[in-house]
């Protein structure tokens, strides 16, 4: 990401928790069900895009239980090809782009730039340069894990 990670931006530890979820470890569902609870206020993260990706992580995983229709990761990860175009159609958009601009779109409505870059004391517009890459990554990282 552009010019303010010391630290890259990494979300292994999540998508490990999404993946055993997916594959019906025990007690990762209570997991990765805290994990987003977490991400959704973002407050324990290591730098300012860091704290975009736990916000995208969690809008990423709602938006896609919605365009499932259901939030049994379990039952997400075997839907297959056919399921997965009959979404596409009913939804009017194929999975990748569609978490992406949820995301892009929940961005733009709740002024994550501006939130982030205050509480960071970091310039806006380098949030701003970010938003796109960053929900690329998330979402690319969501479609493995439930892949």
């Amino acid at each position: 990401m552009k010019g303010v990670v010391s630290k890259p931006v990494e979300f292994s530890r999540f998508y490990r928790v999404l993946n055993a979820a997916k594959e019906g470890e025990e007690g990762k569902n209570s997991e990765l069900c805290n994990m987003l609870k977490e991400y959704a206020v973002s407050e324990t993260t290591e730098s300012p895009l860091h704290q975009l990706g736990q916000i995208f992580l969690y809008v990423g995983i709602l938006e896609l239980y919605k365009y499932a229709g259901t939030e049994d990761i379990q039952s997400i990860g075997l839907i297959d090809r056919e399921k997965w175009e009959l979404l596409a159609q009913e939804n009017k958009a194929e999975l990748p782009p569609h978490l992406a601009n949820t995301m892009i779109k929940y961005a733009k409505n709740n002024k994550l730039s501006k939130k982030i870059s205050k509480k960071w004391s970091t310039a806006q517009r380098t949030i701003d340069q970010n938003i796109m890459q960053m929900a690329r990554y998330i979402t690319e990282g969501i479609i493995d894990a439930i892949d």
